[in-house]
Order: structure tokens, then C-alpha cells, then sequence
């Protein structure tokens, strides 16, 4: 999933009078080495969706479930190296350096001549879907916030800890999630208030660092707890794919990171490779948490596996220090969003209200995530949806589209026409049942939690 270099790709490219190289990139040679790059690139992919995985299995069997998580892996990661070669392309013919990603698509619609008067629409259409992804990203961390802090100070209220045994305590009930999240409100307007990602950097540094400990320690708790004998289906139930769906499409959604990081390589001929070392990184440890996760836990597995924890102090903590990064993240994530509206309603407010109304905006987009969150307080159907609406454009539709389109006049071959095809339709397909069935779940939760509504 996006982090700070997500942001890179709304900074304007020099313009240029001659035609560009495939790889003149503004990086040059302040730009970042490969290490950087491939530590950058793990980092805008593994996120809260990584957490949810176990239960993504769950959905769809501890065999089937793999498999898919594999499959689902080796598309996402050829479709972000079609945006790669795509970008190249038409900004070799566009003279320019850097292409964002709605630039790229708005740049392919011009090849085609009956689309070349409404190209502009590619471009909205892409920035769109990163307005969606991005604050949907920001209604899941907040009630990942939510869910596990209140998880802690019930825990916390109750009898005495010890953690020697892995003893774990009695929960005391508090009040609701919903409630929690309004507290976190005004702590996550004042976040967003800092405008300058460059403030935030040491305190992403530190939110990296609290991340992966946290998930180490998940690993270790997982691997040294799974169930003896195992008897888990094989396959889930088919009513429930299009949850895992959902939910491992959000968890595969870096695409937004893609472009941004291979600008600004020193060598960005070697990108491909950093590219599938590290997306197969990714997707190892994300077919390792999903299996191991849903092998310790069975069927009592959590939107999140962190819920599933032990309540003593050790996990405290582990939580504690993954809700630190979360609330540090989101700030990041919020930032593409903000990019892409706030210059828009500054091109319409005088000079001297600016500010104000540069800080009422911020403040109006965190209130609408917090809202969102209210509504729908369920961690692993606000991670489902919003992989099935948004992510799902951005890493599995509109990749093989983009390449048909910037492609066409070129000599596209049958077998990449319908490979292009057979991609995108499982995009759509995906992207229709699991709005459809997530949706059902919430209002089936909706019905269960207000029993005594009319409305059910």
C-alpha cells in the first residue's frame, strides 16, 4: 500500500524540448540506490491489509487461499510493470521525464482518436480512484486505531497482568469503538495540520521500526502456536471469496508507489528487478502471515490478527507500537488526497483566506474518514470494500487497459490482447461481487447490531 513516496508522483516534471530517453529520470545521481529503492518498495506495500490476510484465508480455504494469494501476487505485480513500460513510452513521445499515473492514462487516450478530445477524463478518472484508495486507507486506520487500543484499555482495566506464562486477563468492557474514534479525531486533525512531510520523516523512521518489530513478534507468537492436529477446510465457502478478494487486493494495492520510485533511481535500468525481488518479498510474506495466521487461530481469526493476541503486556505493546505507525501512516496516506484537492479549492479563495481554508479542508477530509469509520465500524468489511472499489481500478483494471491504449497502433499481439482482457475481467468481476457481497455483510452486521430497527 502507498506511503510518502506515493506524493512524489503529484510533484511537477521539468518540461523539455527534446525527446527523452527511456531512462533520463530527474533521480539522477542524488537519486536512491537499490537498496533504497527495493526498502522503499516493501514499504509501500506492507500495511494494515497485511494484518487482515489471515482471515482472507479464512474466507477461502487454507489450501484454495494460498494458491489465490499467489496467483494474485504474479497479476499485481505485471500490471505494475506494465505502468512502468507504459510510463516510458508515452513520456519518451511526450518529451517529458516523469509521468504520473493519470497522466499516463490520459496520454494513452490520445492514441485513440475517437477518444482523444475526452482524454482529460483518464486522468480524473485515476485521480478519482487515488482520492477513494487514500481515504480509504484512512477509514481502515481508524478503526484499526479504534479496535485494538480499546481491545488494550480493556484489558488494561482488568486483573492484574502476567505475561511469565503468556497469561492472559479478564477483559473489562468499555464503551464503544465509535467512541473511541472521536476521541482520536482531534489528534488526527492536528496531524494533518503539518503540511511539510519532511517534519514527519523521523517520526516515520520511528513508525517503520515500531511496524516491524510488531509484526516480528506476530510471527513468532503465530508460529509457535499452531493447532495440533489441523483440521481446517481446505476451501472456503463460495459466498465468501469475494471477501478475500476484497480484502487481498487492498493488501496488494502499492501501485501508487511504482512510478515515484523509479524516477528517482540513480540507475532506474535495474527498476524490473527490484520491482519482482521485492513483490515476490511481498508476497512470500504475505502467503506466510495468511497461512501461519489462520494455522494459529482457526476460525476464531480477527479482522486483524494483532485482536487475536494474548492480553498481557508483551502484545500490549506489540499492538501499542503497530497502532503508533498506523496513526504516523496516516498522515502520509492522507497527504495524496489532499494534493490533488486542496490546489483545486485554492484556485477559487483569494489569497488572505488560503490558509484558513487550506486548514478547514484538512480538517472537513479527516472529519468524513472518522464518519465513514462510524458508519461502518467493521475492520475487515471497510478493508473489503474499499479493495474491491477502489484498489481494485488502480492494480488490476486499468493496468492492461493503459497498455491496449498506449499500444494499439503498435502491432498488439492476440495473446497479449487477450491476456490484457482476461486481466481486466477478473478486475470487474471482482470488483462487482465483492462490492456487492460486502456490502450485504455490512447491512446483514447493520441489522445484528440494531436488532430492534424497523429497517431490518
Amino acid at each position: 500500500m502507498p506511503t510518502e513516496m506515493t506524493t512524489l508522483s503529484h510533484a511537477q516534471a521539468p518540461e523539455q524540448s527534446h525527446p527523452q530517453n527511456q531512462y533520463e529520470r530527474f533521480g539522477g545521481s542524488a537519486g536512491c540506490s537499490f537498496t533504497q529503492t527495493l526498502i522503499h518498495l516493501l514499504k509501500g506495500n506492507i500495511g494494515t491489509g497485511l494484518l487482515g490476510l489471515p482471515l482472507a484465508v479464512k474466507y477461502s480455504g487454507i489450501v484454495l487461499g494460498p494458491l489465490s494469494l499467489a496467483v494474485m501476487g504474479i497479476i499485481a505485480v505485471h500490471c505494475m510493470d506494465l505502468l512502468v513500460k507504459c510510463s516510458h513510452h508515452l513520456g519518451a513521445k511526450k518529451g517529458k521525464a516523469f509521468l504520473t499515473y493519470g497522466e499516463a492514462m490520459e496520454y494513452s487516450m490520445e492514441n485513440v482518436s475517437w477518444m482523444c478530445r475526452h482524454s482529460i477524463y483518464g486522468r480524473r478518472l485515476v485521480n478519482m480512484f487515488l482520492i477513494i484508495t487514500q481515504l480509504g486507507f484512512c477509514c481502515v486506520y481508524i478503526v484499526f486505531l479504534s479496535e485494538n487500543i480499546k481491545q488494550v484499555v480493556e484489558a488494561v482495566n482488568g486483573t492484574t497482568m502476567n505475561c511469565q506464562n503468556n497469561q492472559t486477563t479478564q477483559a473489562v468492557p468499555s464503551f464503544d469503538s465509535r467512541l473511541y474514534m472521536l476521541c482520536f479525531l482531534p489528534f488526527i486533525i492536528l496531524l494533518v495540520f503539518i503540511r511539510n512531510l519532511e517534519h514527519l520523516t523521523p517520526w516515520s523512521l520511528a513508525a517503520n521500526f515500531a511496524m516491524g518489530g510488531s509484526v516480528v513478534l506476530v510471527f513468532w507468537y503465530s508460529l509457535h502456536n499452531i493447532q495440533n492436529p489441523i483440521s481446517l477446510p481446505y476451501v472456503g465457502k463460495a459466498a465468501d471469496y469475494p471477501l478475500f478478494f476484497g480484502i487481498a487486493i487492498f493488501a496488494f494495492e502499492g501501485i501508487g508507489v511504482v512510478l515515484p520510485l523509479e524516477n528517482r533511481m540513480k540507475r532506474p535500468q535495474s527498476f524490473s528487478t527490484i520491482l519482482y525481488l521485492g513483490m515476490a518479498l511481498v508476497t512470500l510474506l504475505y502467503l506466510s502471515l495468511g497461512t501461519i495466521g489462520y494455522l494459529c487461530f482457526g476460525d476464531q481469526i480477527g479482522p486483524s490478527i494483532t485482536l487475536n493476541l494474548p492480553n498481557c503486556w508483551l502484545y500490549h505493546i506489540v499492538k501499542l507500537l503497530y497502532c503508533f505507525g498506523i496513526y504516523i501512516t496516516y498522515a502520509l496516506q492522507f497527504y495524496v488526497s489532499a494534493e490533488i484537492l486542496i490546489p483545486l479549492a485554492m484556485a477559487h479563495i483569494p489569497q488572505r483566506w488560503q490558509f484558513p481554508a487550506d486548514l478547514a479542508i484538512r480538517a472537513s477530509l479527516v472529519t468524513l474518514t472518522c464518519a465513514l469509520a462510524i458508519l461502518i465500524p467493521e475492520l475487515d468489511l471497510v478493508i473489503s470494500l474499499v479493495g474491491s472499489v477502489s484498489s481494485s481500478f488502480l492494480a488490476l483494471i486499468l493496468p492492461p487497459v493503459l497498455q491496449i491504449l498506449t499500444f494499439h497502433n503498435e502491432g498488439l499481439s492476440a495473446w497479449v490482447l487477450l491476456k490484457n482482457i482476461t486481466i481486466s475481467l477478473i478486475g470487474i468481476v471482482g470488483f462487482t461481487a465483492g462490492t456487492y457481497v460486502t456490502m450485504n455483510e455490512i447491512i446483514n452486521r447493520s441489522c445484528t447490531r440494531y436488532s430492534d430497527s424497523t429497517v431490518c
